[in-house]
């Protein structure tokens, strides 16, 4: 029961942030800083996200087959290989590694 109590508040306190965005004046969000930070907060969440699902096991962080995928992913990249070229390689090279044993 604890559990769902827990899950219910979090849903409000997550309701009330998002509601409470209404209210901040339209001159607050045109500010310099404001507008620096905001343009730059998904790449800094999409780089953690990567960082968070390509080296960490529970509570451990580990170098196996998805980090071998991301080196190459970041190797395409740099040669400005098209989008599902870069995802291919990138799964193929963990698919690999992890037939061959490794992680």
């Amino acid at each position: 029961m604890s559990t769902w109590i827990a899950v219910l508040a979090s849903s409000l306190i997550a309701f009330a942030i998002k509601l409470s965005g209404y209210t901040v004046p339209p001159a607050l969000l045109q500010e310099p800083r404001t507008l620096r930070v905001t343009e730059m907060l998904p790449a800094a969440l999409l780089a953690s996200l990567v960082v968070l699902q390509g080296f960490s096991s529970g509570q451990h962080l580990v170098l196996d087959a998805r980090a071998a995928g991301l080196v190459v992913a970041a190797g395409a990249l740099l040669l400005r290989a098209p989008f599902i070229v870069v995802v291919t390689l990138a799964a193929v090279t963990a698919a690999l590694l992890r037939m061959l044993g490794w992680g």
